[in-house]
């Protein structure tokens, strides 16, 4: 299967979000599209008002893809998620009626603020592509991906996403402010919140589930990559600041992410700059510090780590 043929649609896609609607969040934008082809979920920290949702909805909009909505909060119940049965007069019996998560796009807005029985409600969603309601079984469109966001600034009142959650998160990043010059821009410009509703498609569903198969089945990824991944792995593991390392689900993440940016860099190999730039955003969030250790900046330690690391020569 050609490489450049399938990988062009995606790339056309992120640059017309980065230069025509999200200027400035070209990292956010492009770890968005990495877990969207590799089936994975991603998860945005960062203060209110920096574009949390609108890049949620303008990805939605720019792939033709369903979307779904929920606004957490503390007295969310899981069936606002999934769905439930409601009885028909008519015909007297019980329909189910499906909820947000029955779209390929869920957004998860301010996702700590909701109930941990809420929260673990989609921790099979995320892993299983499934839901269980009322006993019966029910499949989630394809592709499926979870966008959640969090304030990290304000804790008031929120529930602090347990680890086997965090471990469904493909990716967590943040976005920051705008540089100056661009900051002002987009004041001068204003909101594009009600642009965004019109933009117009440019890949089809096929194509996303083409460009997906490609990156899962037809992107090499050599033994000295899957060597460097496993020493990442193992350091974190042996770190003495650290009380639990990096899982085997991480490893396979994030050679799962190293995979889709050697797509979306048009190769058809994972080159070991491709684990080393996509690792702090698909394994930072699942180390475990020890007690006293958690103020540590978990990003800057994994950096200090894969900063001891040789990459291989491949």
């Amino acid at each position: 299967m050609a490489i450049a043929h399938t990988v062009k649609p995606v790339t056309v896609l992120v640059d017309a979000l980065c230069k025509d609607h999200l200027q400035g969040k070209d990292e956010v934008v492009r770890l968005a599209v990495i877990a969207l082809l590799t089936g994975g979920h991603i998860l945005v920290e960062d203060l209110p008002g920096l574009g949390k949702t609108t890049i949620a909805l303008a990805l939605a909009g720019i792939t033709g893809l369903s979307f779904g909505r929920v606004q957490c909060t503390s007295d969310l119940l899981p069936s606002d998620i999934t769905g439930l049965s409601v009885f028909n007069r008519e015909t007297g019996h019980f329909n189910f009626v499906p909820g947000p998560v029955f779209n390929n796009i869920v957004l998860l807005d301010e996702i700590n603020r909701a109930m941990p029985r809420t929260q673990s409600a989609m921790l099979e969603a995320m892993e299983e592509r499934r839901v269980t309601v009322e006993g019966t079984t029910h499949q989630l469109p394809d592709p499926f991906m979870v966008f959640a966001t969090q304030n990290p600034s304000d804790q008031s009142g929120t529930f602090p996403l347990p680890e086997s959650q965090l471990d469904r998160f493909l990716i967590c990043t943040g976005i920051g402010y705008p540089p100056e010059q661009l900051e002002r821009s987009i004041i001068a410009g204003g909101g594009i919140r009600e642009r965004i509703a019109g933009i117009t498609p440019l890949v089809s569903t096929a194509e996303i589930l083409t460009a997906r198969r490609v990156v899962e089945q037809s992107i090499y990824l050599a033994d000295k990559v899957v060597g460097y991944i496993h020493a990442l792995v193992q350091s974190t593991r042996l770190h003495p600041q650290i009380q639990t390392g990096l899982s085997t689900r991480a490893a396979i993440n994030l050679a799962q992410a190293a995979r889709a940016a050697a797509f979306l860099a048009g190769r058809d190999y994972v080159a070991p700059d491709d684990v080393k730039g996509i690792a702090v955003a698909v394994c930072a969030h699942r180390l475990v510090m020890r007690p006293g250790q958690t103020i540590q900046d978990r990003g800057e330690l994994l950096r200090e780590i894969i900063s001891g690391i040789p990459l291989p020569l491949v």
